[in-house]
């Protein structure tokens, strides 16, 4: 279950906005196989914004599948934005995710976090989709770049 917190970006911390990402795209991330859980992935240097991402789901047996990596720039390996597995789409994800990582200066890192970022989601219940709709609603408005919802 998420913890409660403001609806204003400029109070909530990265990891909780990528938890709203996926929480609410969790509908489009239980096929074909519901996760037990589902992680985000990520490295953050000090004073540096986040420039690769990748969400996992996590099955029964801790079974482990690509669902996508997300990357904010280009390059020659890569095209930016995300890159789907083979079993995996949301649209909703892609979107959540682009949004938030356009406008990562909105977002807190706790002083004491390490290089390495982690978030692991349980399935959400009913509370947790009302309040990451209810922040991603508020939030986009005040985005530089907001995605279309």
């Amino acid at each position: 279950m998420l913890e409660r917190t403001k609806t204003n970006t400029s109070l909530v911390e990265l990891d909780r906005a990528f938890q709203y990402a996926v929480t609410l795209a969790w509908e489009d991330l239980k096929t074909p196989i519901e996760p037990r859980a589902i992680r985000v992935e990520y490295l953050s240097e000090p004073g540096s914004p986040v420039d690769h991402l990748s969400v996992w789901s996590v099955r029964a047996g801790g079974y482990q599948d690509l669902v996508c990596d997300f990357w904010a720039s280009t390059s020659v390996a890569h095209a930016s934005g995300a890159s789907f597995g083979n079993r995996h789409s949301s649209d909703k994800l892609a979107a959540n995710l682009d949004f938030i990582m356009k406008n990562q200066g909105q977002f807190t890192r706790a002083a004491d976090a390490g290089r390495h970022g982690l978030v692991l989601l349980y399935p959400p219940d009913a509370k947790d989709r009302a309040e990451a709709a209810t922040w991603m609603k508020r939030a986009q408005p005040l985005g530089v770049e907001a995605s279309p919802a």
